[in-house]
Order: structure tokens, then sequence, then C-alpha cells
């Protein structure tokens, strides 16, 4: 019988010789879970000499009466998160940019999604807190929703 040969996604190349994940999209969060995908971000653009875009989105909230909300974190600190990662990514060698961006409470997904289809992404990175699947369905899980949205391979990190 004869043996095929089998090869990882991230060694693979598309016509042309160019590397299959040359652009990541990583969004991140305060999380632990969520500095170990930008971990992971990297190690994938350091083997494709890809690059990665870092996305964060502040989630407000919006009242009934009172519009939007305010967001449980304060600008300067989701730039600092941002920038964080991005010389995480640049000290590995990887060209990395980041932005910040407001967004409606329970649309995080969309933009994710939107965001990858926009830049063409080959590859979403994404953290997830490892809730169990009732949990998830009761609170909702944006690495669930991602993975439905996108039409992008998305990789999840726990």
């Amino acid at each position: 019988m004869r043996k095929r040969a089998y090869s990882f996604p991230f060694s693979a190349r598309r016509e042309g010789n160019r590397p299959v994940y040359d652009k990541i999209l990583v969004a991140v969060d305060h999380s632990e879970v969520s500095d170990r995908a930008v971990i992971a971000a990297r190690d994938l653009a350091v083997l494709s000499h890809g690059e990665v875009w870092v996305l964060h989105l502040r989630e407000r909230e919006v009242g009934v009466k009172t519009g939007v909300l305010t967001a449980d974190e304060t600008a300067q600190e989701a730039d600092a998160q941002v920038a964080a990662c991005v010389e995480v990514l640049t000290r590995a060698g990887v060209k990395a940019r980041g932005e910040v961006r407001s967004t409606i409470f329970g649309y995080a997904a969309r933009e994710i999604a939107g965001d990858a289809e926009e830049i063409g992404a080959d590859v979403i990175v994404m953290g997830s807190r490892g809730r169990g699947d009732l949990t998830g369905l009761l609170l909702g899980s944006t690495a669930h929703k991602v993975i439905h949205l996108s039409r992008r391979p998305v990789l999840i990190v726990r």
C-alpha cells in the first residue's frame, strides 16, 4: 500500500508560491487566552512570512432611554493593549498593525468577520474562554459567531 504525504496548512503554498497565511487577523480582548491567540498568530506569520492585523473592539451597550453607554474600558487601555500586541509581533520580525474601534454589544463577531473580508485575511485567529456548550448558547460566544459568519478559516485558541 502506498503512503500519502500530508503537510500542514501553514507549510502549503498557493499558486505563485504565495504563503497560505499571508494576511492574518487576530482579534484581541483583555483575556489571558487573547494573549495566547497573539502568540499563535505570531507563529503562523513567522512560518509563512505573513503580516498580522490586530483588532480590538470596544463593545458598548445600548440603553433604551439613555442611548449608547460607554464601554467598560478606556480608550487608553484599549490602545495600550493593541500596542503591546503589535510590539510582541514586531519583536519577532512580523509586520503588524493594530486598530481599536467601538461597536455595539453583540456585533463584535460581525465586525471581525467583515474586517477579515475587507483586508483579505487568509485566517482569523482569536481566543475562546472555553465556556461549555450550554453556557455559550445562553450567553453567546463571539468566537462561535465568527466561525458561523465568516467565509474565512478561523483558528480558535484556548
